[in-house]
């Protein structure tokens, strides 16, 4: 990467110098398809060191093709990489009694296995704090504890219907839909990583190891909720649920001459560059619709109808010169070939092709957030199922994972 600037900070350092803010912490790692691993690769990509504990067979993303090589499918290679993979059977002495010498020396051990699951193995919190009082237990549930549905399973899928995401689409156009990425998976794991952090700085201070619970229903629902509370924000009520303008059918993206384009005409001053544009400089004065944030919120099927009438009058190019020289926000919309292709991305060395050792030439997608010291980096890519077994168990007479 070549370095560039803002600031005075200086992206970009000599190879091999950076190790990442979270150098010389070590994570435990019993996840598995997208939540947990996409939560532990962010660790990792900041520069912890993570163990993968996987099972016979390996995580199932391992197995969501296309692959050159069985067992190495995208999605794996994406949210694995800055990872060590171990093979154990924790239903075998010998096999457990390893995963437990690397909880003693964890200082973070994640997992989206079932609570109960992981208390009949032995590896739940009050046996690894027993043995580790400085451990930092992130346990990714579906449901909180406490309530009736702890201890089900969940999936991305569920999620969505159940946290109000699915019914957000049918409240737009009749029909309950999921958005086409794994939404939840990928925010829970965020709030996972975040609170990790926290425990971390919180040790750091105290001293104090601690278990966290991070359920997936109740974040997706604060995370809904946030946006479309609306009224029920008050006791009493003030007013109906949900945020017009994020569920006016309306909203776009508009349609133009050739094409299609995402624009925010949001300000008071956007509105009169707007109305300008189109022939009607005086809109914002003598429509009440369109004279405040308020009122405009309130019409958002007609502001955005509005919007869609005029837009189709130039062609996607014209409307993209004339909206931005008037610094009204507008984007193409793009498809996935489109962000491969992306200048911005290719500006900022976005995509790396970098060299597997069993998968040949792979497209990485470089960590996005920028550090001027103890900048992340990627220091080895997805690793095979076991790779690591004879590497992290090299003690004499251990037979951990040797079948592969």
């Amino acid at each position: 990467m070549h370095p560039s600037s803002l600031g005075g900070a200086t992206w970009g350092q000599a190879a091999g110098s950076a190790t990442g803010p979270l150098g010389g912490v070590r994570v435990l790692d019993l996840t598995t398809v997208v939540m947990g691993p996409s939560a532990t690769q962010l660790l990792g990509d900041l520069g912890a060191e993570v163990i993968k504990i996987e099972a016979r067979g390996g995580d199932s993303m391992r197995w969501v093709g296309p692959w050159r090589h069985a067992g190495m499918g995208p999605l794996f290679l994406q949210a694995n990489r800055n990872k060590r993979s171990v093979m154990l059977d924790l239903k075998s002495p010998a096999d457990m009694a390893c995963a437990l010498d690397l909880a003693r020396s964890a200082d973070v051990m994640v997992s989206n296995v079932r609570p109960m699951g992981l208390k009949r193995l032995g590896l739940g919190y009050e046996e690894l704090s027993t043995l580790n009082p400085r451990i930092i237990y992130c346990a990714a549930v579906g449901y909180g504890s406490g309530g009736p549905e702890a201890g089900k399973p969940v999936y991305d899928d569920l999620m969505q219907a159940a946290a109000g995401i699915a019914g957000l689409f049918a409240a737009v156009d009749g029909t309950p839909r999921y958005a086409p990425i794994n939404i939840c998976d990928r925010v829970v794991g965020l709030y996972v990583v975040n609170a990790v952090l926290s425990a971390l700085y919180h040790r750091e201070k105290s001293g104090q190891g601690q278990l966290i619970e991070v359920p997936m229903f109740e974040t997706m629902a604060q995370f809904v909720l946030a946006d479309h509370l609306g009224g029920a924000a008050f006791v009493p009520a003030l007013g109906e649920l949900g945020y017009k303008r994020l569920l006016s059918r309306t909203r776009g993206p508009y349609q133009t001459l050739d094409g299609h384009l995402s624009l925010v005409v949001y300000t008071d001053r956007h509105w009169r560059s707007f109305s300008a544009m189109v022939g009607l400089p005086h809109l914002v004065e003598t429509d009440a619709r369109f004279a405040s944030q308020e009122s405009r919120t309130q019409h958002a099927e007609a502001i955005g109808e509005f919007l869609a009438t005029h837009l189709r009058t130039r062609t996607s190019r014209e409307w993209i010169a004339l909206l931005e020289a008037n610094d009204i926000p507008v984007s193409p919309v793009n498809s996935l070939d489109d962000l491969l292709r992306n200048p911005h991305l290719r500006a900022v060395d976005f995509f790396e092709k970098l060299e597997h050792p069993t998968e040949g030439t792979v497209l990485n997608c470089r960590f996005p957030i920028r550090f001027s010291r103890s900048a992340p980096e990627l220091r080895r890519l997805a690793p095979n199922l076991a790779e690591h077994n004879a590497e992290i168990f090299s003690s004499p007479g251990s037979s951990a994972g040797t079948e592969v």
